[in-house]
């Protein structure tokens, strides 16, 4: 028989990107009593990983617990980046309504509009939060407007139409009902989340189901599945099979060694976790996501939907420039392997397969920013590895047509920059669907664009808009391929001989183009030290040092002044680099380096290229 359990609410707080989840997650923390009055908290104490912290972005999803009048809130705070999309898609099968947060000045973004759609999808009932309304050009009433919009574009029911609407300021910690209401704490919506989402619902009698939404990994105890118990109970030692709803033939025996709830920050343990309850189960070693914990005796599998396909690839590639091996401490086709293989234990967007060459693998995900992510992150750990530029992954119709990615692009820019930004889409096959003015002197433009269009365009279009430009996107599925695109129209700079970079070199060098490098910087033979100022590659040598003569003396050198190089950082680095060059990433540097290092064999390559062309 089904029942409720009221002691609990099953909440994720969803929003685009920067529209301060995370914030709210915190100040939800503190207002419940989970940190001591004098605990030392650090802001967005949620966003855990290093990469995280310092870009300001939610990248996994995580599990928090707060009580609020005897009643436990589980939250999940999401990512709201595109990249990210299949951490939101997940986990909102294990809650039973939605907190979406809205920033009171951007309004509705396309992030917005994505998770609001999934949520809508599986019927859960959504509190609508505007934030920062401390903001001094917030304009809550217009963006109230804009959200019931949204909900009509996305044609939600009369229920999902009638929904609260709170307005907050999570970075001062208040919550209100209407803008007049006095500014206190965040009562409001913790009022609003007890009496508005319901209580998890499932029959405490019936066999055992749970569905596991995430995974954990933990280097002592291996993969944790995180998911809720929908029916009967889950008890430590128990005996359980797994099943999966979208393999069938799975069918495998397992023992509960150890389950956790969560309280705070933390995981507890605790020997049994009832109907509604979100729990971590530890000891399974194959756990995956979409997997059901079920009684042997009725195996029956939860349905779940697939996972979004990766749309973007590259190769990563054992590192053999002339320099390799000298700064990473894991450096072989093995290590780089096995540690791309154990990322995907708990990141079910990627996918990683073997090449023709053992000592490359071709990895795809869902964007730019989802694969440097993981380079950087691959990076800090001490890994020494080569990357290829990133290419999107094509499919082809039953009449063999080539189709590929699509995205709609969704750009904010001040109105004087809005014709360089339309004419550079333009050229990248975009097309132009709508435009129209938004508060603050900015055009909001909404492009229809092919991914690979958008292939190291972020940098162009910061470069365009002087800083100020917002550019969002989201995937729109695959249409018919729209022709070659010309990636960079500059050439490359390229040093001519291994050594170690000299001013005098380096002086003449800058004539040509942007140089990445300073003096006293190793280079080798095919690296790229710069930009060309022309469409071709040009060879220099930046190691030459001034020959000396009675009249001449190295001091002269002194009075040669540079230009400061550009100093790439890693997605520049991926922007920039071409199909015939590689980015090579050691903990310490990024250096550019053409594929072939020879320049007798690459320019050989060249022409059989052209050739083929013809």
């Amino acid at each position: 028989m089904t029942t409720t359990r009221d002691d609990i609410r099953n909440i994720a707080i969803i929003a685009h990107v920067d529209h301060g989840k995370t914030t709210l997650v915190d100040e939800l923390l503190k207002q419940s009593g989970v940190f001591r009055a004098n605990q030392e908290v650090q802001e967005r104490v949620m966003d855990s990983n290093d990469i995280e912290r310092e870009r300001g972005i939610t990248i996994l999803s995580k599990n928090t617990a707060v009580f609020y009048k005897g009643i436990k809130i589980n939250i999940i705070d999401t990512p709201g980046h595109a990249d990210f999309g299949g951490e939101v898609e997940r986990v909102l099968k294990m809650v039973n309504g939605v907190v979406l947060v809205v920033d009171a000045f951007e309004g509705t973004m396309p992030q917005t509009k994505f998770v609001l759609m999934k949520a809508l999808a599986l019927n859960l009932p959504v509190i609508v939060c505007i934030n920062k309304i401390d903001r001094p050009e917030a304009r809550p009433a217009e963006v109230i407007d804009e959200v019931l919009e949204l909900f009509m574009d996305l044609d939600a029911s009369d229920e999902q139409l009638d929904c609260p609407f709170i307005y907050a300021s999570a970075r001062d910690g208040y919550a209100m009902y209407n803008l007049e209401d006095e500014k206190k704490d965040m009562t409001p919506l913790f009022e609003t989340i007890v009496n508005y989402i319901p209580a998890p619902t499932g029959d405490p009698d019936a066999n055992t189901q749970v569905l596991i939404s995430t995974i954990d990994y933990n280097e002592y105890v291996g993969r944790i599945g995180i998911g809720k118990v929908d029916n009967g109970s889950l008890k430590v030692n128990q005996e359980a099979v797994v099943v999966n709803h979208h393999d069938p033939d799975k069918l495998e025996k397992v023992r509960i060694s150890k389950l956790y709830e969560f309280d705070g920050l933390n995981k507890v343990d605790v020997a049994e976790a009832k109907i509604g309850s979100i729990v971590a189960i530890s000891g399974i070693a194959d756990i995956h996501i979409g997997d059901t914990i079920c009684a042997p005796e009725n195996p029956v599998a939860i349905p779940f939907q697939k996972i979004s396909e990766p749309t973007i690839s590259m190769n990563f590639i054992v590192n053999d420039s002339p320099l390799a091996g000298q700064e990473g401490k894991y450096v072989t086709s093995r290590h780089i392997r096995d540690r791309l293989f154990r990322e995907l234990n708990t990141d079910v967007s990627l996918r990683v397969e073997e090449t023709d060459s053992p000592d490359s693998l071709k990895v795809s995900g869902r964007g730019e920013l989802h694969l440097s992510v993981l380079i950087e992150n691959m990076r800090r750990e001490g890994y020494e590895f080569a990357v290829s530029k990133a290419e999107v992954l094509y499919k082809y119709d039953e009449n063999g047509k080539k189709l590929e990615p699509m995205e709609i692009a969704y750009v904010d820019v001040p109105d004087e920059f809005s014709g360089a930004v339309i004419s550079k889409l333009q050229q990248r096959k975009g097309e132009l669907q709508n435009m129209g003015s938004i508060a603050g002197g900015y055009t909001r433009l909404e492009f229809k664009i092919p991914s690979r269009g958008l292939i190291g365009y972020r940098g162009e279009f910061m470069t365009d808009t002087k800083g100020n430009g917002i550019i969002n996107t989201i995937f729109d599925g695959y249409e018919p391929f729209r022709g070659e695109i010309a990636y960079r129209s500059t050439g490359s700079l390229i040093a001519f001989e291994s050594g170690e970079s000299v001013t005098y070199g380096l002086f003449s060098a800058q004539e040509r183009g942007t140089l990445f490098i300073g003096p006293g910087e190793k280079v080798y033979s095919g690296m790229v030290i710069g930009q060309s100022a022309k469409a071709e590659d040009i060879e220099l040598n930046v190691c030459k040092k001034k020959h000396l003569t009675n009249t001449r003396s190295s001091s002269a050198d002194e009075a040669l002044t540079l230009v400061p190089p550009r100093k790439l950082s890693l997605e520049q680095a991926l922007d920039f680099i071409d199909t015939d060059e590689l980015l090579e990433v050691t903990p310490t540097s990024l250096r550019i380096r053409k594929r072939i290092l020879d320049p007798t064999l690459r320019k050989r390559a060249s022409i059989a290229k052209k050739n083929a062309m013809k």
